[in-house]
């Protein structure tokens, strides 16, 4: 089972709605509207698999140094076979394009990030990703994310 990754286009919003929405009813990622799907469109990537979108990924700059890897999810029953991978393989070429040195993530899934290179740091040494999205966050102040980083050669 070969997967491909790409750059999402307007006609995988429905799809990128759905996958994350999974997601956002079990408390592990942060729901997005459609609308809110179709304005960023340009900063998620998809995996597909026989022409199946099974997984996705975004972009976020929050600033000139730092990017976050965020909304990464992958379909039920693809889990598993280095698709999550491959999307952050990809999500890290996209920053190298744009000369970001530094990527991170808030997540649960330390394992999966520590395998693809990345370091557990302080959340707190990221005030761009708190007043961007943590203000907004229920969970602001009982976060239980783990925060990781990758410096970009």
């Amino acid at each position: 089972m070969q997967a491909v990754c790409r750059k999402a286009t307007e006609a995988d919003v429905e799809t990128l709605a759905e996958l994350i929405a999974g997601y956002a009813e079990k408390g592990i990622m942060l729901p997005r509207s459609r609308e809110a799907l179709q304005r960023q469109i340009a900063t998620f990537v998809v995996a597909e698999v026989g022409g199946e979108v099974v997984g996705c990924g975004s972009l976020c700059k929050l600033g000139t140094e730092l990017v976050e890897i965020r909304s990464l999810g992958i379909s039920e029953g693809y889990k598993g076979l280095g698709i999550g991978s491959k999307l952050v393989d990809f999500l890290i070429g996209e920053a190298k394009e744009q000369h970001i040195p530094k990527v991170m993530a808030l997540t649960y899934e330390v394992p999966f990030f520590k395998k693809n290179g990345f370091t557990v740091v302080d959340k707190e040494i990221f005030p761009e990703k708190v007043w961007t999205d943590c203000v907004n966050c229920a969970k602001q102040h009982c976060c239980d994310e783990i925060a990781v980083l990758k410096m970009l050669n």
